[in-house]
């Protein structure tokens, strides 16, 4: 079994900084690509960034400048660096990966950090 667990999300003042942790555990495992997707009450769900396993970034629109999405293969973890924090961005955070075990792709969920911008 594979288990994806998020991190680092809090309350930030506007033009703040915080950054978010992806980590996924287990064993006998690849961890293939890796996106941040965040839910705001009563929106539906939306990308924000994507990783490939070879480094290959994509952004939203919204929030291209101002987060960085990164990753280490060694630690089968992944950060969302966001900057200059505006209270629109204020969601539910959460990790989607794409994980090869027993030579198959499953797509696996994280439970979600809050990030909440509000002076």
């Amino acid at each position: 079994q594979v288990q994806l667990v998020e991190s680092g999300g809090g309350l930030v003042q506007p033009g703040g900084s915080l950054r978010l942790s992806c980590a996924a555990s287990g064993s006998s495992f690849t961890l293939a690509a890796v996106g941040w997707y965040r839910q705001a009450p009563g929106k539906q769900r939306e990308f924000v960034a994507s990783i490939t396993s070879a480094y290959r970034t994509n952004y939203a629109d919204s929030v291209k400048g101002r987060f960085t999405i990164s990753r280490d293969n060694a630690l089968n973890t992944v950060w969302l660096q966001m900057s200059s924090l505006k209270p629109e961005d204020t969601a539910v955070y959460y990790c989607n990966a794409e994980i090869n075990l027993d030579s198959r792709m499953w797509p696996y969920w994280g439970q979600g950090t809050q990030v909440t911008v509000s002076s």
